[in-house]
């Protein structure tokens, strides 16, 4: 396909689909470029790597480890939506939010997380006595009803449910909230960094651990509190909760957090790729 083809460049962002392009790729001199998100780098894009022209990687601590350790390794940090222009007051004031009130973004990735609503379920009355929560259900709107219908009168219009947020919603949401609650994905840990947002990571604990090294990262910036998955449930969400109720508090950890960020990564990216598709004439 790639001979048939005969793209000017290849950018591969890993995955078992990786191993046999950038293969076909060094086979057919095409050059290439490949981005690794994680920290501690996934195995297929570790195996062909050093197959590829170019290499990007969302951390400094990932270019230290062969096979990314060498001169065609760039650090670039992590592509994500744009918050330019996204005015918090505005976002808030769309969820009836007041300056005084706080919002935890409840945001499993892009998959539903079963442990976090059990700890909801047990947790979340106390927790909206405190703050507002936006919680993206995905496909479990009806379990979300039931949570809402649940809870005291006075505390329903606290807790909003929705399945997704697209069309600038997740946008908003990031700008809006004073805290996140999440999985640690690459882009999931690089925008709560771009929203300067203080964040309680639960990493998912599969897929060789990947996302506890992205969380052990932004943890030791002062950026997040880490929860193992198997430790997360209503008493350690509610303890990680309490002292990021003081806004000095969430001010000092969303700075760290916000240290990390590299908003320009994508331009970066998107450089390095014309750049090496131009080397093609």
């Amino acid at each position: 396909m790639i001979r048939r083809v005969k793209p000017d460049v290849i950018f591969s962002t890993g995955g078992y689909i990786a191993i046999p392009v950038l293969i076909a790729a060094a086979v057919t001199r095409t050059p290439s470029l490949m981005w690794e998100g994680n920290v501690q780098a996934g195995r297929s894009n570790t195996l062909v790597a050093p197959l590829a022209t170019i290499r990007a990687v969302a951390w400094d601590a990932t270019r230290q480890r062969a096979p990314w350790n060498g001169a065609q390794t760039r650090t670039t940090g992590t592509p994500v939506r744009s918050l330019v222009g996204v005015d918090r007051t505005v976002a808030r004031q769309a969820l009836g939010l007041s300056d005084r009130d706080r919002l935890l973004l409840v945001f499993g990735g892009s998959q539903y997380v079963r442990r976090f609503d059990l700890a909801l379920d047990s947790a979340l009355e106390q927790i909206l006595e405190d703050w507002h929560v936006l919680h993206v259900v995905g496909d479990a709107v009806t379990a979300a009803e039931h949570r809402a219908h649940g809870l005291p009168a006075e505390l329903r219009g606290r807790y909003h449910a929705v399945p997704f947020l697209a069309d600038g919603a997740m946008e908003r949401a990031l700008v809006a909230a004073d805290v996140l609650l999440g999985r640690s994905g690459a882009s999931t840990v690089a925008e709560a960094s771009i929203a300067g947002l203080p964040s309680i990571l639960v990493p998912y604990p599969f897929a060789g651990g990947h996302q506890r090294a992205n969380a052990e990262a932004l943890a030791a910036a002062g950026g997040a509190t880490l929860i193992d998955d198997q430790a997360f449930n209503e008493a350690t969400l509610r303890a990680a909760l309490a002292p990021l109720a003081d806004a000095a508090t969430r001010a000092r950890i969303g700075a760290a957090a916000a240290g990390l960020a590299r908003p320009d990564a994508a331009d970066v990216i998107a450089h390095m790729l014309t750049d090496l598709g131009g080397h093609r004439g």
